[in-house]
């Protein structure tokens, strides 16, 4: 069973998300850009705060396309990840079953984490990878 290791959050203020979910829940702050660091300018595009709460990976994103098909003033769950052994047999095996790849069919630069997302039943997004986000917990 492939058990989700990334959620990510659709947010017009990604740091003041952040630092909501740190007061509310106390998960912990991994990583930023894009960002202000107090918060206090409106986020551009294309930035988010990266988090985690001990087992999962969540990044709190303002997103530069629309991947959803909902528009760029979106906000809300946005798209869930899991970690796979084999990207490219689980890339055959899902395009076999009839669901489009959106994003990362190529990879990503050398060094980059790679991502390779899909459009599930409903329209829900997903991402699979070959390696583990940052504060995801490793699968057994």
């Amino acid at each position: 069973m492939r058990k989700i290791r990334h959620l990510a959050i659709a947010s017009d203020h990604p740091g003041r998300a952040a630092e909501f979910y740190k007061d509310a829940f106390g998960w912990t702050e991994l990583s930023r850009h894009g960002l202000d660091p107090d918060n206090s300018v409106e986020a551009p595009r294309s930035s988010g705060v990266f988090m985690t709460d001990g087992a999962i990976n969540i990044a709190i994103l303002k997103f530069r396309w629309d991947q959803l098909g909902k528009g760029l003033d979106y906000t809300g769950l946005h798209h869930f990840g899991v970690v796979v052994d084999d990207t490219k047999a689980w890339l055959k095996k899902l395009e076999d079953m009839g669901l489009l790849c959106i994003d990362g069919r190529d990879g990503a630069p050398a060094g980059r984490h790679a991502e390779i997302k899909f459009r599930g039943p409903d329209g829900v997004v997903f991402d699979i990878t070959g390696s583990p986000w940052a504060g995801g917990e490793p699968d057994a």
